[in-house]
């Protein structure tokens, strides 16, 4: 098995603390429920007040919803602009030689879906943080309170990877290819149809395979399972590397767990579709399926 980085242990950031171009940031956000028979699938709450109650020492935060997505569209957290992202890099004070570190608390997808983002616009120096703050605290490392101090503000330049984002026409057409996969990153029930969706129409892309990304990590320890264990759950659902992936959830958080163990594993034809269920599950005009 060729195993591929992106993952850094707590251990191996507790030794780079120091380093002049570390960019360690906290991508947290949280999402709020909404009251009965609202038209929005939850709230988008930046992770600001864990953050200034705790975060790992000279960590900036980031803002997903509010700096990093495209305000122009109902849909939370979708892909915005190049223009958009190089100014709030650059803010943020990610250069070409920065060697930036992703973390968020109780699960990587929002550390996760800033390491697609990057690596889509042609930063391959970012890595995740095993087990997130979550772990760093369980070890008993340190802890700063407060606001973010920031990093001196330098220059981003996207490079721009076709690709890495896909829409709903293209997965209607991905359907009917054998060498594409379309992966569910959502939980069984909501993949089956069991349970009511907040996002609209239960149930699932029609032909689409379930390999949940919370099945993904360790619930105690929020640290990634082992390489080898998530390889037997994508290969149990047909997913192998001579194959194009398609990967959603409910809103293209936590299927970049999915994308990003199978990067780790070596797989190299993957993408997302950004819009997910909150877009497919309320087009009508879009097919469904249930059990």
């Amino acid at each position: 098995m060729a195993e591929r980085g992106g993952l850094i242990s707590t251990v191996e950031l507790a030794g780079i603390l120091a380093a002049p171009n570390l960019r360690l940031f906290d991508c947290t956000t949280y999402l709020e429920p909404t009251p009965e028979g609202s038209d929005v699938p939850y709230i988008a709450v930046p992770g600001r007040a864990s953050f200034e109650a705790g975060h790992i020492p000279g960590a900036d935060f980031l803002d997903l919803q509010g700096e990093f997505s495209d305000e122009t569209t109902p849909l939370r957290f979708m892909m915005p602009s190049v223009a958009q992202l190089e100014a709030a890099f650059s803010r943020h004070g990610v250069g070409p030689d920065s060697r930036v570190v992703l973390y968020s608390i109780g699960t990587a997808m929002w550390a996760t879906r800033f390491w697609w983002m990057l690596r889509s616009i042609g930063f391959d120096g970012a890595v995740v943080l095993d087990g997130g703050l979550d772990k760093w605290k369980a070890e008993g490392r340190a802890i700063e309170t407060g606001p973010a101090k920031g990093y001196p503000p330098a220059i981003f330049t996207a490079k721009p990877r076709a690709g890495y984002f896909v829409g709903k026409a293209d997965v209607l057409a991905a359907r009917a290819d054998r060498n594409t996969v379309i992966v569910n990153a959502l939980g069984p029930q909501f993949h089956r149809g069991l349970e009511p969706s907040r996002y609209g129409r239960r149930g699932r892309i029609p032909g689409s395979v379930n390999v949940p990304a919370a099945t993904l990590s360790d619930a105690q320890s929020k640290a990634f399972v082992p390489l080898a264990e998530a390889e037997k759950k994508f290969a149990a659902q047909g997913i192998a590397k001579d194959k194009c992936v398609v990967a959603y959830c409910g809103g293209g958080i936590s299927a970049t767990i999915d994308l990003f163990q199978l990067h780790r594993l070596g797989y190299d034809n993957l993408t997302l579709y950004d819009g997910s269920m909150g877009e497919w599950a309320k087009d009508a005009s879009l097919p469904i399926e249930t059990d």
